[in-house]
This record gives C-alpha cells, sequence and structure tokens, in this order.
C-alpha cells in the first residue's frame, strides 16, 4: 500500500477560496528549498532542465503553491489555468474520492460512481477522485501579477508553464469565445510566459463543453493563438479520444501540429458521482473531471498512440505525459511509452515528495534536445 501520510497541500475539507488564501499546507508550506546538484540534464523548448517531471494544471492555485512546488524540486509546473475575466468556482465540495477498483474504463466512467470525502491517509496507488472547480479564476488583475512571482521564484533547470482557456461571455458569438482564448494567450505573453497551454478539455463546465473533439474549433482556435503567442511555444492540452475516434485524434493532429510544439494528455476522464445513497454527490453537476490511479491506463494509452503518430507522419511535437502518475514507477511507464515530459496532479497533492522520490530513483538521464523554430521542437535522443 502507497499510503501518503502527509496533509494535503489542498484540503478537500475546505473551500476553494480558504485553500486559495490560506494554503498550501502541510510540507508544502515549509519555506526549506530542495536545491539539485551539478547541470541540467536535459532541454524542453530550448530551456535547460534539471528533470522531466513536473506538476500538471489544476493543484497550483497561486503563487504560493507554485513557489512551494519549485522548492520541493519540480521543474515543469503550469500554473492554474486562466481566464480574461474573473469566473466564480463550482459549489462545494470540489474533491472528493470515487470507488474505483483497478483501472476507470470507459464503461464504468457511463455509469455513476460512489463519492465519498477522501479521508486522512489515502492509498495512493488506488486513489481515483473527481475533480470539479470549473476553471474559477480572479482574472488577470490577480494572475498576470501573481504568475510575475512565479517566473521570479524559478530556479535554474525548472519552468513555470502558463495556462489559459477562453470564457463564453453574455453575447458573445462562437468567434468572439474563439478569439477570447488568443486574448488569453496575449495576457499570458504580456506576463512573460516561456510557454502557454490552452486548455481544449476542461469537462467541468457547463455551457463552455469539451472542446478537443471538434477538429474544427480546435484548429480554428489554435490558429488564432498561434497568432496572438508570436515565438512563445504553444502546447495544447486534451482529453482521452477512445480507439473508435482515433481517425478523429489523427485529423486534429495533422492539422495543428504545425502550429504548436507539445501536446499534453490527458486532462481527465468525464463521469457522473453519486453519495453511497445515490443522491448526487456534487449538486448542479450532473459530469465531472475524474482523475488519478484509475486513469493512468488513458493517459499511457495517449501517449503511446501520439508517439506513434508522430513517428509514422513525421511530425514535430512533445509529448507530455498526464495522468494517473503515483509514484516513480508511473513516471518511468510515461516515459517508457514516449513522453518527453511528465506531469502528475492528484498525487502531489498528498505526496509533495512526489519530485524527490523519482530523482532519486531516476537513472543517468539521457539527454534531450529540443530544437525550437517558431512554435514547432524537434527532440532526439543521444
Amino acid at each position: 500500500m502507497l499510503s501518503s501520510g502527509q496533509q494535503p497541500i489542498y484540503d478537500p475539507a475546505k473551500t476553494y477560496a480558504e485553500n486559495f488564501d490560506h494554503g498550501p499546507f502541510g510540507e508544502f508550506a515549509l519555506p526549506i528549498p530542495y536545491h539539485d546538484k551539478g547541470r541540467p540534464q536535459f532541454n524542453f523548448f530550448g530551456r535547460p532542465m534539471f528533470s522531466p517531471f513536473g506538476i500538471a494544471a489544476g493543484p497550483l492555485l497561486n503563487a504560493k503553491y507554485v513557489i512551494a512546488a519549485l522548492n520541493k524540486g519540480f521543474d515543469l509546473v503550469t500554473y492554474k489555468t486562466q481566464r480574461t475575466v474573473a469566473f466564480e468556482v463550482n459549489p462545494f465540495p470540489n474533491v472528493l474520492a470515487v470507488d474505483v477498483d483497478g483501472d476507470l474504463t470507459l464503461d464504468q466512467a457511463k455509469k455513476p460512481l460512489v463519492a465519498h470525502a477522501v479521508g486522512d491517509d489515502p492509498d495512493l496507488s488506488r486513489l481515483t477522485i473527481t475533480n470539479s472547480f470549473a476553471v474559477p479564476s480572479r482574472g488577470p488583475e490577480f494572475w498576470m501579477p501573481d504568475y510575475a512571482r512565479c517566473l521570479a521564484a524559478v530556479k535554474r533547470g525548472q519552468m513555470v508553464i502558463m495556462s489559459v482557456q477562453g470564457t463564453i461571455q453574455p453575447g458573445f458569438s462562437t468567434e468572439d469565445y474563439y478569439n477570447d482564448f488568443a486574448e488569453a494567450v496575449k495576457l499570458a505573453v504580456q506576463a512573460g510566459a516561456p510557454a502557454i497551454e490552452i486548455n481544449l478539455s476542461c469537462p467541468n463546465v457547463s455551457g463552455e463543453g469539451v472542446l478537443c473533439y471538434s477538429p474544427g474549433a480546435v484548429t480554428d482556435i489554435v490558429r488564432r493563438c498561434r497568432t496572438a503567442a508570436g515565438k512563445t511555444p504553444l502546447i495544447i492540452k486534451l482529453g482521452y479520444y477512445a480507439p473508435d475516434q482515433q481517425e478523429l485524434l489523427e485529423t486534429i493532429m495533422r492539422a495543428v501540429a504545425p502550429l504548436v510544439a507539445a501536446v499534453a494528455a490527458v486532462n481527465t476522464i468525464p463521469g457522473s458521482v453519486v453519495t453511497p445513497d445515490g443522491e448526487p454527490a456534487l449538486p448542479g453537476r450532473d459530469r465531472t473531471g475524474l482523475c488519478g490511479a484509475g486513469i493512468k491506463w488513458a493517459g499511457l494509452d495517449m501517449t503511446r498512440r501520439l508517439a506513434e503518430l508522430r513517428e509514422r507522419l513525421g511530425l514535430r511535437f512533445a509529448i507530455i505525459g498526464i495522468g494517473g502518475v503515483m509514484n516513480p514507477a508511473d513516471y518511468q511507464a510515461y516515459r517508457d511509452a514516449g513522453a518527453d515530459m511528465v506531469q502528475a496532479a492528484t498525487a502531489v497533492i498528498w505526496n509533495p515528495e512526489l519530485a524527490i522520490d523519482v530523482k532519486s530513483l531516476m537513472p543517468r538521464p539521457k539527454n534531450i534536445q529540443g530544437s525550437h523554430h517558431g512554435s514547432r521542437t524537434r527532440f532526439k535522443k543521444k
């Protein structure tokens, strides 16, 4: 049993606002920085990195969380996805454990899943959670200067990616909505982001929908964002594409690969959750994102398929593997599957030492060279 034994950095028993204003908690809050020694052995978007490992968009709510993650040795971290306007969080609760035995298959996700409080000492090797926030934002007036504080704290061999998405606002047309993605990218550029992730895969916002399964929407948004980003590398964050969606995935990648530097996958698997009594566990939310150990199979599958597409079609993009990375063995499984970089989310909440655990078991790293031209990055191993 892989038990955390740690106070979570994000306390599911507290509201989002309480976590935002008073967190992080536990060991993440201790101002004791971890220092890598020697010379960074990896290269990502032309930047030296100590490790190809970090934290995906989600757990790092603001600069306090990001700086704590950098001090814990997480080298590739992503600031929680932000918007061009202020946006409210989904009602409490936002994080619950979900009863899943092994893999959370697509068939299982079609049925209501029983959810309950996470508990004080979860078994991380089996922990699957619902994560239902709706991409809240305090608006650029807050996040732009807050993100600048993150960049000021970056040490040698580290990077903080900015994640953004568009927002449907009153009176918006489809074109207005797509343009808002580009406006968010412009703000990220102004804030100094070394790389920008476009979130096309959030399942938690009623009305906005999951865009990554619409090739026209993906292509249109990415083109607008590419113009807005200038020379800054773009990353697109995708959900899971079932095997019968392989042609759709290939169509999308053919269209956007010349425009993006990397693909991050997967975000979550959508599902519905209920209490042990069968009542909605998240009032007002029919579907929610599910993540943690139960979706590792999906992230690994997407990593392998993206790597195969990249090789077969001669495309140039990096792969950031995400989903169910709970321990160093999971990190290695993603690297073996073809991921250039790997990010965790759920496990980090209960194990702030995960980066140190990964690095302690990491063999001498193979040097990865990334040649970045405009929006493209090619990785090759020496």
